[in-house]
């Protein structure tokens, strides 16, 4: 029963955290800030893991396509799909919410053990609002341009290193790319990522949002934030796929 408990208060807080913002000026601002922390300061983590995540497709997919019967441009088809369909949305998101998911638990928790939520609330703000719902709409607003940066990095790091190993030539791996492009698939990604942007922010704020006790709590917080953001990002990305290409 403990499990509907959670989900109940989950929802509760999201009902408030998606109320009215007291001054639009101040949620602007907060949304612009929240860009740059969690979507902008993660461009260089995305990128290099980006980058060596199509390297190593290319390079394994070279490794296994070494039948005649295959065409080598097959690694240039099968990188832009892993890229496109799973890495990129799923493995980053998963990645992602390890770094933006301890960094928004640790903060709300750290303010609501210091007892700087409840002087929000005697001010007559709404805390929830003010704290959890910028880091939501700056995630969804701006994980899915980090996915699609994610993508374009993966396949030019597998143009790269594939044409630098030799194990593909340029013009086998461009084709391979442009070959039989469907793109209901870049949607289809882009769905997934924000709906996982969502996860992210909003699970391990809800962690945060009710820690109770001190800097112990805090950081039990946290990882309870990234674990539980991690499995729902897996069981929506089952659900998600089956939705949508099923």
């Amino acid at each position: 029963m403990n499990i509907f408990y959670h989900l109940g208060r989950y929802f509760l807080l999201m009902k408030r955290a998606f109320g009215k913002p007291e001054k639009m000026a101040i949620f602007r601002d907060r949304i612009f800030e929240e860009i740059y922390n969690l979507g902008i300061g993660s461009l260089g983590i995305v990128a290099i893991i980006s980058i060596f995540i199509g390297a190593v497709i290319t390079i394994q997919s070279a490794f296994s396509f070494e039948n005649p019967l295959i065409p080598l441009y097959s690694v240039g088809v099968a990188v832009r799909d892993s890229m496109i369909l799973e890495f990129s949305p799923a493995i980053v998101s998963l990645i992602l919410a390890g770094k933006i998911g301890s960094s928004i638990a640790s903060e709300i928790g750290t303010m609501k053990v210091s007892e700087q939520v409840d002087a929000l609330e005697i001010m007559g703000i709404n805390s929830a609002g003010y704290l959890i719902l910028p880091k939501i709409v700056a995630a969804v607003l701006f994980n899915p341009i980090l996915i699609i940066f994610s993508m374009f990095l993966g396949i030019l790091g597998g143009y790269i290193f594939g044409v630098l190993t030799g194990v593909v030539s340029d013009y086998e791996y461009v084709f391979g790319i442009t070959y039989q492009f469907k793109p209901y698939n870049v949607t289809y990604a882009l769905i997934k990522a924000a709906v996982f942007a969502f996860i992210m922010a909003s699970v391990p704020a809800y962690h945060g949002y009710y820690t109770r006790g001190g800097a112990l709590e805090v950081g039990r917080s946290s990882t309870k934030g990234v674990v539980y953001s991690a499995i729902l990002i897996l069981t929506f990305d089952l659900i998600l796929t089956q939705m949508l290409l099923a």
